[in-house]
């Protein structure tokens, strides 16, 4: 297997598998094993990171999810709900090779009018930007860092 890129995210016991030279990643939540595309490593990382290091529970996190945006079918990346079944917390990934752009906080805002989660996070796994955004006013502030679960559960 060849070297995987290191993020600026804790490493993870990922479950790993190569066939027919292609290199697989099982996926906990959806409980198969994916194309480890450079996306795909980051998305899992974020999603554990979320677990582990934030407390989100599993049960509350959708990855690729489908969406509409302006009549187009899009799939958004990380998708987490509080225990109301409200939409608090929507994630774009990005390959650790993707600089993170305006044309990539753009598309997350995009997606993000269809959803209106309180809080966005763009990452390449290098960099993480997060915003809490404020729907009524039509504004948003950057944050630190990732909130944990017991903080955006009440958004």
């Amino acid at each position: 297997m060849s070297q995987l890129p290191a993020l600026n995210l804790p490493p993870y016991p990922f479950q790993l598998k190569e066939v027919a030279g292609k290199l697989f990643i099982f996926d906990e939540l959806r409980k198969k094993h994916l194309v480890l595309t450079p996306e795909e490593w980051v998305r899992q990382h974020f999603v554990q990171y979320l677990i582990n290091e934030k407390n989100y529970p599993k049960g509350l996190i959708n990855i690729e999810g489908g969406l509409k945006v302006n009549e187009l079918q899009k799939r958004s990346d990380i998708l987490v709900y509080n225990n109301e079944g409200i939409k608090t917390l929507l994630v774009e990934c990005k390959a650790n090779s993707v600089k993170l752009s305006q044309k990539a906080f753009d598309q997350l805002a995009r997606y993000n009018s269809t959803y209106k989660a309180s809080i966005i996070v763009l990452t390449n796994g290098l960099q993480h930007f997060c915003c809490e955004i404020d729907h009524e006013l039509k504004s948003y502030t950057f944050l630190n860092e990732v909130p944990e679960y017991s903080r955006i559960k009440r958004c």
